[in-house]
């Protein structure tokens, strides 16, 4: 294939120990160790982007605490997303001049790459014209927002696998007020496993940057730089 890429999947991970992961691989990635990609599942989380409208959270926060969510304010582009259980959020910590690609391509890398993933599982996905991530039958299935720091991606995409999208009703997901949510479970009409999307997600990844991946375990924490947004 190409270069080799380091996994982790360290399962169900609370979103400010996942960001400060983020930023430790995203370090020794500039400092000229290999990519890496992070696989894994959040606590009920509401994250709002560096230009995100409070106001897209309907409940307000003091509502959405009390039922059980962390609402954080985070440094990718986009609006306000939900991240929870049965969901797979994809970090993917590369050096876009290593890749040899822009941040638009990289992006539309993504979008590529989910849409291989869900066709792999039978569900038809496709670009929007007007906005980014992955649509299946009209709704959103997965969220896109990256941030690119000195050539170098830090946070990604977010699947929903299993997810209860109850939770989306709380806010205005990706600041889309004429948009909805689906998962692979409403569509297909039954639950997928976690770790076989994952694995999917991980060749499908692979196959489109011209990586080798390298599964491995968790991984600690560090610092951070510079901006470039990409909205969800």
């Amino acid at each position: 294939m190409g270069s080799r890429l380091t996994v982790y999947r360290p399962g169900l991970v609370a979103y400010g120990r996942a960001y400060d992961m983020q930023q430790r691989l995203a370090a020794t990635v500039r400092a000229g160790e290999r990519p890496s990609l992070i696989l894994l599942e959040h606590p009920p989380t509401y994250t709002l982007g560096v230009r995100g409208d409070a106001a897209h959270i309907l409940a307000g926060e003091a509502r959405l605490h009390a039922l059980g969510a962390e609402v954080t304010r985070t440094d990718r582009g986009g609006d306000v997303t939900f991240h929870g259980p049965g969901q797979i959020v994809g970090y993917p910590i590369v050096d876009l001049r290593a890749l040899g690609i822009g941040v638009a391509d990289y992006v539309r890398g993504l979008e590529a790459m989910l849409i291989a993933t869900l066709a792999g599982f039978g569900i038809a996905a496709g670009r929007s014209e007007r906005n980014r991530g992955v649509w299946a039958r009209d709704a959103k299935i997965a969220a896109i927002g990256v941030r690119v720091a000195r050539g170098v991606t830090t946070h990604g995409f977010a699947l929903n696998v299993n997810t209860d999208l109850s939770w989306f009703t709380h806010i205005v997901p990706c600041g889309l007020t004429d948009a909805t949510v689906t998962s692979m479970a409403q569509l297909a009409g039954r639950a997928f496993d976690i770790q076989h999307v994952e694995d999917a997600i991980i060749e499908a990844f692979a196959r489109q940057f011209h990586l080798d991946p390298d599964t491995v375990g968790a991984q600690p924490a560090a610092p951070s730089s510079e901006p470039a947004e990409v909205p969800a």
